[in-house]
């Protein structure tokens, strides 16, 4: 079994049950419709919610990620936002860097309450490993402690700080993208959002697996057997509240804080949106992909029928993560190479 595979098992396991939260469960029905190579024993339940005991048990264990060998890796601290602290960020370099490189900003996901950057060494090693390009891993600051705008603020420090530090890093600020996976992409997407408001740095392309985009998803009574595992609507509601600094409400959100209430999409960097189809998030992502193409933003949404939240950490070696990796890594990487002056690929 894969190390990081193991890693993350035991992390979730030990929380679990640590929190005597397996009392709580029940059988998962949309069990039948994961993908084969998907089903696990330990998905025939219903995951439990995440709740703030459980949440502080996680954010106290050891983090201990070992840095890869293949490329190179330091720690910096960027200057943060007027008035609060600097940032940790983790940049990662190949071994022979083409010069200017295309750079890449990732930001990890956890609900926006858990999570670090550390957890995410073997990820952004990836990206460096197979295009070529430097990563900078930004470590924000987590709610509740740091309720939003300061996440959000944290990860725009790091996106002008690498724009800022192009020459000294050796990338091209022209070629500049973005990614996250869950809160981390729903980071990732309000970025782009700021960033095209603001007009200080240009991304080139945001890469957004299964972001977490819309508080309102908290609101829904029924989720049509999504969400059984990982990601539960109640995990998503502590999320929320806790990102917030309140419950999430239908009339409005502050501005930023959840990319789907955005209303105006026109002229935000390309995107490319994966999701498992019994991901929680999977309706709010596919009408974030629609509303990014009616807006003339191309975007191509991957769908993995039968796949959970996050499945492709948990079970890396199926071939529908596999397939799911590459096909992200391929869309940056087509993003980052092209003509940036023309669109030339059709996207689905």
């Amino acid at each position: 079994m894969n190390t990081r595979k193991v890693i993350r098992w035991g992390i979730a396991l030990t929380a679990l049950a640590a929190a005597g939260a397996w009392v709580r469960t029940k059988r998962a029905t949309s069990y039948t419709r994961l993908h084969p190579e998907l089903r696990s024993p330990l998905l025939r339940v219903r995951q439990p919610a995440f709740t703030p005991t459980l949440v502080q048990l996680i954010r106290h264990l050891p983090v201990d990620f070992p840095t890869p060998a293949d490329v190179f890796v330091e720690s910096h601290r960027v200057p943060g936002p007027p008035g609060a602290p600097e940032v940790p960020v983790y940049v990662y370099r190949p071994h022979t860097q083409p010069k200017p490189a295309a750079a890449l900003l990732f930001i990890h996901g956890g609900g926006y309450i858990i999570g670090a950057a550390q957890m995410f060494h073997a990820a952004c090693a990836r990206y460096v490993r197979e295009l070529g390009i430097v990563v900078v891993s930004v470590d924000y600051r987590l709610a509740p402690d740091t309720p939003f705008p300061g996440p959000l603020e944290d990860c725009y420090a790091a996106l002008r700080w690498i724009h800022a530090q192009a020459d000294a890093l050796g990338v091209d600020p022209a070629r500049i993208a973005i990614a996250g996976e869950s809160a981390g992409g729903g980071l990732a997407a309000a970025l782009a959002h700021l960033a095209h408001d603001r007009g200080e740095v240009t991304p080139r392309f945001q890469l957004l697996l299964y972001p977490m985009l819309d508080d309102r998803t908290t609101l829904q009574a029924e989720h049509a057997g999504r969400g059984e595992f990982v990601w539960t609507p109640a995990s998503n509601r502590l999320g929320w509240s806790a990102y917030l600094g309140r419950e999430p409400v239908l009339e409005d959100a502050p501005e930023y804080a959840a990319p789907a209430r955005r209303q105006n999409l026109a002229g935000l960097p390309p995107a490319w949106i994966g999701v498992g189809d019994l991901d929680l998030f999977y309706p709010e992502n596919a009408a974030y992909a629609q509303r990014l193409r009616e807006a003339g933003v191309p975007c191509e949404f991957y769908v993995v029928t039968g796949a959970y939240h996050a499945f492709e950490q948990l079970q890396p070696d199926a071939s529908v993560a596999q397939a799911f990796l590459a096909r992200s890594v391929a869309a940056l990487h087509e993003a980052l190479t092209k003509d940036a002056s023309s669109d030339s690929r059709s996207w689905q």
